[in-house]
């Protein structure tokens, strides 16, 4: 008895692989194409989303592509991981062609830490009503960065009393550097963390004083309310709460929050680890510094705001894959799903 197979017995197994849909941005196969429709509509691939540089595979978030890297061997099946451990720089993770290029860039990739307030690079004027402007030309808005160091209030210390502030251009320049009259009695310093004293805070500014100020830099010395500067920060919202100030949201930029930033399942990297994973140093070594915490805050902001990704914008009404008909989307081939499909948040190299 012949051991070859009968090709007819076979061709329904061959059929089916050929007729399997593949998703052109994250390379997942799908049997049905209605699957591969809902796929899309729920991944939100764009130009947007970080990808890895060898096989531009799209990723959630910059941290699954380094996992994307970082598989082991006898699971990897292509060669990305090879590839980028000879050409590839592990902070912003580009790919170069020539393993020369890549030296002489990661000596402007591979930042050194801010030096602190108080150290001969600093000057002790740091409250300055305003930021400096960088650059006068063009549409976008100019943004700053904030940090505030917390005590703690109440009978066990868990109430988050804001004991100083700190904020700074986008040059590094200090706009704003004080301590904070605390509302409510201190009932614990933190000082392992905030490095802070009684003597420290005796004479803050009342923080009312420290909000209007805050306001006027990011007003630009208006008093109508309407911001006119981005601010950046990471975990905003527990500055915000801390200095009881509201601020347009559109106009937040959370290191935090911001999706390519994220763990891969979308939950908040600390900024210790960004700066370390993303900058090339380390901070928050003993005791907070608000300033090099700003300062840090800053450079992964505009890190983030300088990639170039070609033109993905949003136009009014577009609402990406959800616009369109089931039906119609059906249709498409892959390629023009992936075409018609939007990312769900706003990439800061839009700003």
């Amino acid at each position: 008895m012949s051991s070859s197979m009968d090709p007819l017995s076979i061709s329904p197994k061959i059929s089916k692989i050929r007729h399997r849909h593949r998703c052109v941005a994250c390379y997942k196969m799908f049997n049905r194409r209605e699957h591969l429709v809902e796929h899309m509509k729920i991944a939100y691939h764009s130009l947007h989303q970080p990808r890895c540089a060898v096989c531009l595979k799209h990723c959630k978030s910059f941290e699954s592509v380094r996992e994307h890297l970082n598989v082991p061997d006898h699971l990897f099946k292509g060669n990305c991981k090879d590839v980028f451990s000879k050409r590839g720089c592990t902070l912003c993770l580009q790919v170069f062609e020539e393993a020369t290029n890549l030296a002489e860039h990661q000596k402007m990739c591979h930042l050194s830490a801010p030096r602190l307030l108080g150290t001969a690079s600093q000057g002790n004027e740091v409250n300055a009503s305003r930021p400096r402007r960088v650059n006068t030309s063009g549409t976008r808005l100019k943004a700053v960065a904030i940090d505030c160091e917390m005590v703690g209030g109440g009978e066990d210390g868990s109430i988050d009393l804001c004991a100083s502030i700190c904020m700074v251009d986008e040059n590094e320049n200090v706009i704003l550097s004080t301590h904070v009259q605390p509302q409510v009695p201190v009932t614990s310093y933190r000082n392992e963390v905030t490095g802070l004293t009684a003597e420290d805070l005796k004479d803050g500014i009342p923080l009312q004083d420290v909000r209007e100020r805050v306001l006027s830099i990011l007003c630009n010395g208006h008093n109508d309310g309407t911001g006119r500067l981005l601010l950046v920060g990471h975990d905003l919202k527990h500055d915000m709460n801390c200095l009881k100030l509201q601020y347009p949201s559109h106009l937040l930029r959370d290191t935090a929050t911001y999706r390519p930033l994220m763990k891969t399942n979308l939950v908040s990297q600390s900024l210790r680890y960004l700066t370390k994973s993303y900058l090339g140093y380390k901070i928050q070594c003993g005791k907070h510094e608000a300033y090099e915490d700003c300062v840090s805050v800053m450079r992964l902001y505009k890190r983030m705001r300088d990639q170039e990704h070609g033109f993905c914008g949003k136009a009014e009404g577009d609402d990406g894959l959800n616009s369109w008909k089931q039906s119609d989307l059906e249709k498409m081939k892959p390629e023009e799903l992936y075409r018609n499909s939007r990312s769900d948040y706003r990439c800061w190299c839009l700003d």
